[in-house]
């Protein structure tokens, strides 16, 4: 089994900044990505962003020049630096893994971490 814990969420004013870390632990097999998708209130799941174990990093448009992801390979960590925010990132995050485990690609996902931005 595994786990992945967000944190770093919280309530912010317009301009503001966060960073939300997401680890995963247990049962964790050849990691190919992690990644941080959103769901607004009413909405579909949106991509964020995504960090490769090959090293490539993708960005949704929305976020781009705004947010940054990063990660500890070590620690099995993945951080979301957000900046700039603006109303319409208010969404609950989520930080996915995917990983290999014994030959099949599998994601495993957070709970979630709540982002609110309102003046």
């Amino acid at each position: 089994q595994v786990q992945l814990v967000e944190s770093g969420g919280g309530l912010v004013q317009p301009g503001g900044s966060l960073k939300l870390s997401c680890v995963a632990s247990g049962s964790i097999g050849i990691i190919t990505a992690m990644a941080w998708y959103r769901q607004a209130p009413g909405k579909q799941p949106e991509f964020i962003a995504t960090v490769a174990t090959a090293g490539s990093i993708r960005y949704a448009d929305s976020v781009k020049g705004r947010f940054t992801i990063s990660r500890e390979y070590a620690n099995h960590t993945v951080y979301l630096q957000m900046d700039n925010l603006e109303s319409t990132d208010t969404a609950v995050y989520y930080c996915s893994l995917q990983h290999v485990v014994a030959g099949q690609m599998t994601s495993d996902w957070g709970q979630g971490t709540q982002v609110t931005v309102t003046s």
